[in-house]
């Protein structure tokens, strides 16, 4: 028999021999050095790999920084080209007939803005497709999902876009800008603001209008172009037609040669007739072309000066309550009201001699 077969059937427990006896620290040290030379090993199998996809996204992050920079910067020179433009024209009549400098320049920079936040947005947006497609990415449930959120996004904020979207081509189309008078239909004043969202409009009366640009569906501009000054002088029929439009024609002449009316006036104050012809009293329209955004002020003074024109030459405008012709004395309003009836007090005689006679009363039978 073997000697640990005896041992076994003496009952004496053999004692391990040194080589079989485990060091914890050395099986720790053992399983670390393991597993350095595996990770050494897949670093040396895999260096390749990664520093190709390392360069790849340097080289992405590069050209998409560098062609950010390029398109930015070419938009900025468009748009300060733009400027340049706007302030040689202004002062002249094509500046008058299109915007000042400062709408011109507002207008610019919300264009330049827009575009610059559109061409970021692609450039980036693409530079991270084409990273996440690097690193060997399945972009086709990313991007579902991101056409999922998008059109949820859509329908939930659609007035939010629906503004975005009808400020950009406002903007583009030059429909209206900071210092136009305008008329909005829910709103009408001065532009004092104009956002992609939302445009800020001052009222007559001094009140702010904030319009949301997807709220407007019709805009009328009244300071772009030139504007028309009307004005209804109401004589009496009976008045000289040719002597009326002789003092017209002397107050619009006059009018033409002074300052700064012959610069708000863009063509001469025309008399263009009658307009109506009543009974007792006749319109001559006057008009003239003027300076956008002057229509009123022109109104007012070819009114004032009308007005004492016809006074020196003794010509009588009329209007309202029909004129009474010269002569005819002035009706008394109350000689058409009869007087009082003497039946309307009920204590006067008159009254008592007419009211019915009271019945006997008769005794109850008993």
């Amino acid at each position: 028999m073997s000697l640990p077969a005896v041992l076994l059937a003496a009952g004496v427990t053999p004692s391990p021999s040194p080589s079989q006896t485990t060091d914890p620290a050395t099986a720790t040290l053992q399983d670390a050095q393991h597993s350095a030379t595996n990770a050494a090993s897949w670093v040396s199998q895999n260096w390749s790999t990664w520093l190709a996809i390392g360069l790849r996204v340097l080289l992405i992050l590069v050209i998409a920084g560098v062609l950010r920079v390029v398109v930015r910067r070419a938009i900025t020179k468009l748009i300060d080209r733009m400027s340049r433009t706007a302030e040689g024209v202004d002062g002249t009549a094509l500046g008058g007939l299109l915007v000042n400098v400062e709408r011109r320049r507002q207008r610019s920079q919300a264009i330049g803005s827009v575009l610059r936040s559109v061409a970021s947005f692609l450039i980036l947006g693409t530079a991270a497709l084409m990273i996440l497609g690097t690193f060997e990415i399945n972009l086709a449930p990313l991007l579902a999902s991101a056409g999922v959120a998008g059109v949820a996004i859509g329908f939930g904020a659609r007035n939010l876009v629906t503004d975005f979207l009808s400020g950009v081509f406002m903007i583009l189309e030059d429909q209206y800008g900071v210092g136009d008078t305008v008329d909005a239909g829910v709103a009408s004043g001065e532009v004092i603001e104009v956002g992609l969202r939302v445009t800020k409009l001052r009222g007559d009366n001094g009140e702010i209008w904030y319009v949301r640009n997807g709220e407007v569906k019709r805009i009328g501009n009244l300071s772009q172009g030139w504007a028309t000054a009307g004005v209804d002088v109401t004589v009496r029929a009976s008045e000289d037609l040719d002597r009326v439009k002789a003092t017209l024609d002397d107050v619009a002449e006059r009018m033409s040669k002074e300052e700064p009316w012959n610069e708000l006036l863009w063509g001469p104050i025309e008399v263009l007739g009658l307009d109506s012809v009543l009974l007792d009293s006749m319109v001559v329209h006057v008009s003239a072309k003027t300076m956008p955004g002057k229509a009123a002020a022109v109104a007012r003074e070819l009114r004032w000066r009308i007005k004492r024109a016809f006074d020196a030459a003794d010509i009588r405008i009329v209007g309202g309550l029909p004129s009474q012709p010269d002569g005819d004395p002035v009706p008394d309003p109350t000689a058409t009201v009869a007087a009082p009836s003497v039946y309307s007090n009920t204590a006067s005689p008159q009254a008592e001699a007419a009211s019915p006679l009271t019945p006997p009363v008769r005794p109850a039978p008993k």
